[in-house]
């Protein structure tokens, strides 16, 4: 009989399907949907980002609803390699034990089956993208590939994982602009520490069994620093994220029309301070987070992984706000 994987709710969609079908949909961890969430966040922030500097366009919400695509199908793959790689350790944790392959409910064989046709549904996504989006997105495979080991011979697999989830950004930058920017790769950078801050948050949920598996993470390296070594990554992230907002976004229509003439020095002093009242709902959930935040307690771990998914929303509102103010606020392709 399949059961509720421990961090997913009984009443989820997923558990009213025909029985030998959730232990395909438990594998692509469709049950716990937060996940290809913040796989999908990064491409729509790094969209709305280029509307700083390119406008906005119709064309936007395709990209959107590809990157939403491509990231259910590739998370759910990515997750399916893992626990095909993972599913010795996976047997001795808590939390992961009931997952269909150590619980029993789906052999080696399936999920390798189940992998392939999640990947293909996403080479029919990648198809659909232009020509150096395409190329980007297939560089993300060793990111993937080799993932699942870094537990095990790193204490900091979150940089790792921020590296594999962020790659939507590039991706999504790439399709919209036709190229890659200084400031994007900058942004990527800086979503990358808020990865490793939200997972380390999540990771405080297995700190006990990871120790004695001997899976490493950021949660176990930063110990009785855990809140500090999550303020430091949120803090470098809000840093980076406002520096590349600035270097990406144009003069805006207000420093420029029927008014006095902005030097060059004001108009970059009144565009960081744009930016950082622009991202300042972003920056107070994740002070939240931090002054929220429990490490001993399980459930609050998981309430506050599970919020950056308004965290991400919020960044990428933040951008479609400010782009309404750029020289190049809309385009018409």
């Amino acid at each position: 009989m399949t059961q509720t994987i421990k961090d997913a709710k009984n009443n989820h969609w997923v558990y009213r399907m025909p029985a030998s079908w959730i232990p395909y949909l438990q594998l692509s961890r469709l049950d716990r949907p937060i996940g290809y969430w913040l796989l999908t966040l990064p491409g729509w922030i790094a969209l709305s980002f280029a509307g700083l500097s390119h406008g906005l366009s119709v064309a936007d919400l395709k990209w959107a609803a590809l990157i939403l695509i491509g990231a259910i199908a590739m998370r759910g793959a990515g997750c399916t390699y893992n626990d095909i790689v993972d599913r010795d350790l996976d047997a001795q944790v808590d939390r992961t034990a009931l997952r269909p392959i150590p619980a029993g409910t789906i052999s080696v064989k399936q999920a390798w089956m189940w992998l392939l046709a999640q990947c293909f549904v996403g080479l029919i996504v990648l198809l659909f993208l232009p020509r150096l989006a395409q190329i980007i997105a297939l560089c993300s495979i060793p990111l993937v590939a080799a993932y699942p080991f870094m537990k095990r011979i790193t204490w900091w697999p979150q940089v790792w994982l921020g590296m594999t989830f962020n790659w939507a950004a590039l991706v999504a930058f790439a399709a919209k602009t036709g190229e890659l920017s200084p400031a994007v790769i900058v942004l990527y950078i800086g979503l990358i520490f808020w990865t490793i801050g939200y997972d380390t948050i999540y990771a405080c949920q297995d700190i006990e069994d990871d120790a004695f598996v001997g899976i490493k993470s950021t949660a176990r390296r930063f110990g009785k620093h855990l809140k500090l070594g999550v303020f430091f990554s949120y803090l470098i992230c809000f840093i980076l994220i406002t520096v590349a907002a600035r270097f990406e976004g144009p003069q805006f229509r207000w420093m420029t029309a029927n008014g006095p003439h902005w030097s060059e020095q004001v108009q970059v002093k009144v565009s960081i301070l744009f930016f950082l009242i622009i991202t300042a709902p972003f920056s107070l959930h994740l002070i939240y987070q931090i002054k929220t935040l429990k490490p001993a307690s399980s459930s609050n771990a998981l309430k506050l992984f599970k919020s950056n998914l308004w965290a991400g929303l919020l960044l990428a509102t933040c951008f479609l706000i400010a782009s309404q103010f750029s020289m190049n606020s809309l385009t018409p392709s």
